[in-house]
């Protein structure tokens, strides 16, 4: 058994303006850890990385900033509607924010941690290590609304970020948990906190 192993993991996810943050902070209230993809990966790019150094490689030197950083915005222009670059900067990024979320569960000094991972269905069965999977799940009709509130957006440019990611179902069929998001910020807290108690058990049992 590696140390990763001897961790009970939970997966977090959930379409985009789910509402997987309120989620990981009602977890992280009660004291559990939440490591990021998104925050992993803006890691493993980071100057002096190695993934960095191969993404210029493949893609040019124009995706670098002058303090060689990388040029976000420029990679998000190249990869935007092109998916066989998108496709080669996944090969190139995802494998090492894999292997950093393993390495932070290993450290973690509890035996349940949280993993934030928005496009986990999209990248599924990569994840299959983890223990559970719970999926934020919202209404479509609310979730379209949110998002439009949220990043003050028009309706047509919030459905097609919306059908750019994996469908509902798809982020259900891989579910060990769901939690309804449709609802208060009352209710969510009820349902982690039903979750939290669930996961200690299993945690324990592991």
């Amino acid at each position: 058994m590696t140390t990763v192993d001897a961790h009970f993991v939970v997966a977090i996810s959930g379409g985009i303006a789910s509402g997987k943050t309120a989620v990981t902070q009602a977890f992280g209230r009660r004291g559990i850890a939440c490591y990021d993809a998104d925050v992993a990966a803006r890691e493993v790019v980071a100057p002096g990385q190695p993934a960095l150094a191969e993404i210029a490689a493949a893609f040019g030197p124009q995706l670098l900033q002058p303090d060689g950083s990388l040029d976000r915005a420029a990679m998000r222009r190249l990869i935007f509607g092109d998916d066989s670059a998108r496709r080669r900067l996944e090969a190139l990024v995802h494998p090492r924010v894999r292997e950093r979320l393993r390495e932070q569960v290993a450290a973690d000094a509890n035996h349940y941690c949280l993993l934030a991972i928005p496009l986990l269905a999209e990248t599924w069965p990569a994840y299959a290590w983890v223990d559970r999977v719970v999926i934020v799940d919202v209404a479509p009709d609310i979730q379209l609304a949110r998002l439009q509130q949220r990043d003050g957006i028009a309706q047509d440019l919030a459905a097609r970020m919306i059908a750019a990611q994996a469908t509902r179902e798809q982020r259900l069929a891989i579910a060990t948990d769901v939690i309804s998001n449709s609802g208060t910020l009352d209710d969510l807290d009820a349902a982690v906190a039903a979750l939290h108690q669930r996961f200690l058990q299993l945690a324990a049992a592991k």
